[in-house]
This record gives C-alpha cells, sequence and structure tokens, in this order.
C-alpha cells in the first residue's frame, strides 16, 4: 500500500514523514531526489547551468541554491524552465523507488513525500494523498523564522505553489501540523490506524 505525502512550504511534512517511518513505513524522498539529479556529474545540473549561466554553480562545481532560488522565485517563466529539466527525471525516479520498496516491503505502507504532488498532477500515482496542513498565516511565520526571509520574500514563495486551503480540500486525508507536536503524532496514529484496518 502506498500514499502520497503532501503540503505547503512549512506547514511540517518532514515531521509528519518521519513519524511514519518511526512507525514502520518506508519513505521515498522527493526533496532528497530533487538534491541528486543536481549533484556534480548529473546531466540535469548539466542542463540546468547551461540554461541558467555557469554563475548558479559555486567553485568546486556544487549548485548555489539561493542563487538558483533567487532566481527562479522571482521569475514564474524561469521557474517553469527549472521544473520542465527536472522533474521528468524526478518523476521517474520516485516511480522507481516506489516499484522497488512496493516489491521488496509489500506488507509495509510506502510514504512517497512531495511537495509538489498536485501542481505535477500525479495523484493518479497513490492509493491515498494526505495533506499535512497549516494555516497561511502559520506557514508565513514558520517560514520567515526558518530561512530568514522577508515577508515579501515569503509571500512570493508561497505564491508559487497551490494555496494549502486547495490542497486541504483535495486531500484524502488531512493531518493538521498547526498545533502541538502530540496533537499531529495523534492524528498520525489514528490515520495509521485506519490504513491499517483497509
Amino acid at each position: 500500500m502506498n500514499i502520497g505525502l503532501t503540503g505547503g512550504i512549512a506547514t511540517g511534512k518532514s515531521t509528519v514523514s518521519s513519524l511514519l517511518v518511526k512507525k514502520g513505513a518506508m519513505l521515498v524522498d522527493a526533496d532528497a531526489i530533487a538534491r541528486e539529479v543536481m549533484l556534480p556529474g548529473h546531466p540535469v545540473l548539466a542542463a540546468v547551468a547551461e540554461f541558467f549561466g555557469q554563475g548558479i554553480l559555486q567553485e568546486d562545481g556544487t549548485l548555489d541554491r539561493k542563487k538558483l532560488g533567487s532566481i527562479v522565485f522571482d521569475d514564474k517563466e524561469a521557474l517553469k524552465a527549472l521544473n520542465n529539466m527536472s522533474h521528468p527525471e524526478i518523476r521517474k525516479e520516485i516511480r522507481k523507488r516506489m516499484m522497488e520498496l512496493q516489491t521488496a516491503y509489500p506488507e509495509r505502507l510506502v510514504v512517497v513525500d512531495i511537495p509538489l504532488l498536485y501542481e505535477s498532477g500525479l495523484q493518479s500515482m497513490f492509493e491515498e494523498v494526505w495533506v499535512v496542513y497549516a494555516p497561511r498565516d502559520v506557514q508565513m511565520e514558520r517560514l520567515m523564522k526558518r530561512d530568514l526571509l522577508s515577508f515579501g520574500q515569503a509571500e512570493t514563495r508561497l505564491q508559487s505553489q497551490m494555496d494549502i486551503e486547495d490542497k486541504k480540500s483535495s486531500a484524502d486525508r488531512v493531518i493538521d501540523n498547526s498545533h502541538s507536536l502530540e496533537a499531529t503524532e495523534q492524528q498520525v496514529n489514528e490515520c495509521w490506524l485506519q490504513m491499517r484496518l483497509l
């Protein structure tokens, strides 16, 4: 059995995915795969550097994430170009790892953590989609604190994703992560038990 786990920036997907792993789930992390395709020597990084210029690379050939982020978060066309170069490879690797885990561990829940699941139209890959939710004002507060962003920078990043309320209304299950860790853990436990009963 598998689920797609998503949410918005600073809603706490990694908190929920780590709670699920503690309970015995197997995790495929789309963000980790996205970082892998941006490592030196990978064809995706080569294509991105060719498109955006060598200035997005550091001296050792690794990606300067802040520099690339400052370009794409302020320019929808640039973000679209980056996604067109990286997303097909990321999706291919997600599917591959998900299938490998389902084959190797048929009795375990496979959780695929994908921040842009709805934006990428990947709902059909999963038996259920769970959304980790926090209201927009909480997202803003966490994002500004976590990444040391101004209000305007945080607002721009939130606007680059589908609204969290729309994700919430599309979900099979919602985990509200706007309160205490204990409250989140209780919701994860309830969802886990319901999944085991299916």
